[in-house]
């Protein structure tokens, strides 16, 4: 019995994937270019990068842990087969091939380049204000645990403990940043969200929302020293505060003097909320109707946070290294801007 029927006509017409399919073709078109230069003249032919980062953006929107998880899909679900590209009998990859072809991608910061394509339809679009701002930071638990974050001077000790989870006693030991390091992850570091927070091992993950539907504007990810949050915020608004002037929002974490004075600098009028001492805000910010606008509108940062924590797979990191977890915090936010911009084009048009 043969069969000749394509994926294409088992979607229903309707299905959310169709719009986002859309999108992430004519971006992938103004991508040739890089792609072109990732295929290899000689050798075995490799993934190709279309299809890798299509399978990576599924991988994103279907809360897919593992990309074995991923590979094992596509091997049976017939709509993660017709997003990413592949006929009925077109044979999976190896998913430690998949691995490596995925770091080519790591290299050419296709992530990046992808985000902001997405951003540009969002502005074609009429769905971005690029005048209003908010800026907000979140931590990103690291994969590595605690028992990896030992003395920088310490010496490897012979033990009978099982090697792949020993037993260390820590209770009672002082444990910073500057004398320890994690031996799984050496570039995550000990952070906390709050007073009374437990400290984990984290990176720092940063969003520029924009403030008229709530879609990405910029992201960054560095290190979570204490100090990421503003240092990331300067970043991704000297990116925006070029032309014209703009307003950035953010919560009172961010009501420092360095800060506030530096967003003057950049033409961007700080909309941050005051702390109950020593604020760096004075009345001739916070008099005007602007102001109050953007301390409304600015929480909806966290619904940016809140998708890519539980839906993006961004609550318990899978990836290790700073650049790679850059990346794929990259990659999340670009998966929420077409999430988002498919159910915008449904409300206003």
């Amino acid at each position: 019995m043969f069969s000749y029927l394509c994926p294409e006509v088992r979607v229903p017409a309707d299905h959310p994937l169709r719009q986002i399919r859309g999108m992430t073709d004519r971006i992938l078109i103004e991508l040739s270019p890089c792609f072109s230069e990732m295929y290899s003249e000689i050798g075995r032919p490799s993934i190709p990068p279309e299809k890798l980062l299509r399978a990576l953006l599924l991988q994103v929107l279907y809360t897919i842990r593992s990309e074995r998880m991923l590979m094992e899909q596509l091997n049976y679900n017939l709509l993660f087969r017709w997003f990413v590209g592949l006929n009925m009998d077109d044979p999976v990859w190896d998913v430690t091939v998949f691995t490596k072809n995925r770091a080519r991608l790591l290299g050419a910061d296709v992530a990046r380049s992808f985000f902001n394509l997405v951003v540009a339809t969002a502005n074609e679009r009429g769905l971005m204000s690029n005048e209003h701002f908010t800026v907000d930071g979140t931590l990103l638990e690291a994969c590595a645990g605690l028992k990896s974050f030992k003395r920088r001077d310490a010496k490897e000790k012979d033990t009978n403990h099982d090697s792949g989870n020993p037993t260390v006693n820590f209770h009672g030991e002082t444990r910073r940043n500057e004398t320890h390091k994690s031996t799984t992850d050496p570039e995550a570091l000990l952070a906390r969200k709050g007073a009374g927070k437990e400290a984990k091992l984290s990176y720092s993950g940063n969003v520029l929302m924009d403030n008229r539907y709530g879609l990405a504007a910029d992201v960054e990810v560095l290190q979570a020293d204490g100090l990421a949050e503003r240092a990331a915020a300067v970043v991704m608004v000297t990116s925006i505060a070029v032309e014209h002037r703009v307003t950035v929002g953010a919560d009172k974490g961010y009501d420092v003097t360095t800060f506030v004075e530096e967003m003057r600098n950049l033409n961007a009028t700080p909309h941050v909320a005051p702390k109950e001492r020593g604020s760096a805000i004075d009345g001739r910010t916070m008099r005007h109707e602007g102001y109050k606008i953007s301390q409304q509108r600015r929480k909806r940062v966290e619904e940016i946070f809140g998708w890519m924590k539980t839906v993006g797979g961004m609550r318990k990191l899978r990836h290790r290294g700073l650049d790679l977890v850059n990346w794929m915090f990259t990659l999340a936010a670009a998966a929420y801007n077409l999430v988002r911009i498919r159910n915008l084009a449904m409300i206003v048009g």
